[in-house]
């Protein structure tokens, strides 16, 4: 039997590309500070690398499913020239205050929750006890403890600074380059 796949989830803003707010124009992509290379360093360490991004943009009207796709797009061929690569991503289009009526619900994709997780875990066959997520905010350690992954909090953009949930992570790092570093010693 084929043993099951070890992935490291990263939350998108502020801990991939610098967070800007809603980033909706291919324009404002900017990557964080070597994050290519770390993602590389990962696709090398053989994780599954799989982004999971809560995009309100899209219930408030800021941002089309197909724009993000655009960003995206111009996230992996930034990616590609550094050979690193996303293996999938899952986002949730979804937010309950916004004002394009289709995504203004509550969802069990939306991070916290952990169905974009969940749907990853389902589709690649991973072991989330060899799992880790990877995020600038408290909301996104709170997922990872939820889906059972070994949490590490990046000090770039939020930085945990959200303050919207009491949870410690298992780590807490500089950037996305001392994370890969830190998975790479376990």
């Amino acid at each position: 039997m084929k043993p099951l796949a070890r992935a490291v989830f990263l939350d998108r803003d502020g801990t991939v590309n610098v967070d800007v707010d809603h980033l909706h124009r291919r324009e404002d992509l900017r990557l964080l500070p070597g994050v290519a290379k770390a993602i590389g360093n990962l696709n090398k360490l053989g994780f599954l690398v799989v982004l999971v991004t809560n995009q309100a943009a899209i219930a408030k009207g800021i941002l089309t499913e197909s724009g993000l796709d655009e960003i995206h797009a111009l996230l992996f061929k930034r990616l590609g020239r550094e050979r690193a690569h996303v293996d999938a991503v899952y986002y949730c289009p979804h937010h309950p205050g916004g004002n394009i009526a289709k995504y203004a619900i509550r969802c069990r994709c939306r991070k916290p929750e952990i169905g974009m997780i969940m749907k990853a875990v389902r589709r690649f066959k991973i072991d989330v006890k060899k799992s880790f997520l990877i995020g600038d905010t408290t909301n996104d350690i709170l997922t990872g403890h939820r889906a059972g992954l070994t949490t590490i909090l990046v000090k770039t953009g939020y930085g945990g600074r959200d303050k919207k949930h009491e949870v410690k992570p298992d780590f807490v790092v500089r950037n996305l380059t001392a994370a890969v570093r830190r998975i790479a010693s376990l």
